[in-house]
């Protein structure tokens, strides 16, 4: 029988912790009057999003899936959250500094020796990162979405990324996601409206603004079949700020044809795919079929590199009907995602 966890059920516990630079991030632990029968799950959100996209307005969300399952649900505010002050960051910065120290506060407060993670988009990028340079070894499973250490995008956003992005970075320290207020400045304002006239698939300003920030399709983000009006409505409100800094790292990750290092210090290599994987944690990879933010041979390409060296440890789900933030977002991944994500982390 399938029961659903109401969000009024939720408890939260906020904590803030210094990621170790002197950046303030935050881990909001989720509680029932239940008490959680397994270990730890670390859940970390994409970018221009936050900890909060992994309870949308679904009547049954992961967050729910997890609770019910028994596990000790905790969700990252890493810095590029947009419920922090916006910062120019890197996934080094994430994952040097603030995976680190999210994973031990997880383990410091709940005495647990290790713990599993469940990572979306540029999340899942930064785990792997720390993860293979060792730098996380309490991560026994890792749960990756979408990409993990070889972004391949499609040829338009590739063309943005390369033509388009030194052209707005000249002016810009940002691309605003949502654009909700109409930004004043003139590239701003003709980038945005441009963008609605090529997206006309639908009159939500913020879905056409983040397939053109982060991604190649209409839309690049979801199939729309598979978000529901109200998750349609809300996403509106879910995306911010993604720094020119982050761009920059994956257009050289692009011509790299894996994620690279901008300085590489801590114990982050210059390429991350280049060496062994210094961790003995299990990945598990899920792409959607119909991505068109990160195309599939992303996870393809990471899967082929993990398996290498790890044989036989690793698996690859690629999922049919799906893009990328649907696999969480969408109606019906209740039935067609999370009991996936589930087998994964109990397996």
């Amino acid at each position: 029988m399938v029961r659903a966890t109401a969000r009024f059920r939720h408890h939260d516990e906020v904590h803030f912790i210094d990621a170790g630079d002197g950046v303030t991030i935050t881990l909001i632990r989720v509680r029932t009057d239940t008490e959680p029968t397994k270990g730890p799950i670390l859940l970390l959100h994409g970018v221009a999003m936050r900890a909060e996209s992994f309870r949308p307005p679904l009547a049954r969300t992961l967050v729910d899936v997890l609770l019910d399952d028994g596990w000790d649900v905790w969700m990252l505010n890493w810095r590029g959250s947009t419920d922090l002050d916006p910062r120019p960051w890197t996934l080094d910065d994430v994952a040097l500094n603030d995976i680190p120290a999210a994973v031990r506060h997880v383990l410091a407060q709940t005495g647990a020796s290790s713990l599993g993670a469940v990572a979306h988009c540029q999340g899942s990028t930064a785990l792997s990162m720390a993860a293979v340079s060792g730098l996380v070894p309490e991560v026994e499973v890792i749960v990756s979405n979408g990409v993990s250490l070889h972004p391949v995008m499609p040829p338009f956003a590739r063309v943005k990324l390369h033509t388009l992005r030194p052209l707005m970075q000249r002016t810009q320290s940002y691309v605003d996601v949502p654009w909700r207020d109409g930004p004043e400045g003139a590239l701003a304002r003709v980038t945005r409206n441009a963008v609605r006239v090529w997206h006309a698939e639908c009159t939500n300003a913020s879905c056409n603004m983040a397939s053109f920030a982060l991604g190649s399709g209409h839309p690049a983000l979801w199939r729309h079949a598979n978000l529901d009006a109200a998750t349609h409505d809300w996403v509106a409100t879910e995306f911010g700020r993604v720094p020119m800094s982050f761009y920059a790292q994956l257009a050289a990750s692009d011509r790299a044809g894996q994620l690279v290092s901008l300085r590489p210090k801590g114990g982050l290599p210059p390429r991350f795919a280049a060496v062994a994987p210094q961790t003995h944690a299990r990945f598990a990879l899920f792409a959607g079929a119909q991505n068109r933010a990160f195309l599939p041979d992303s996870q393809r390409k990471t899967h082929a590199y993990l398996e290498r060296h790890q044989p036989g440890r690793h698996s690859l789900t690629v999922l049919r009907g799906y893009g990328h933030a649907d696999v969480f977002l969408g109606a019906r991944a209740h039935i067609d995602v999370y009991p996936r994500i589930l087998a994964e982390l109990n397996a």
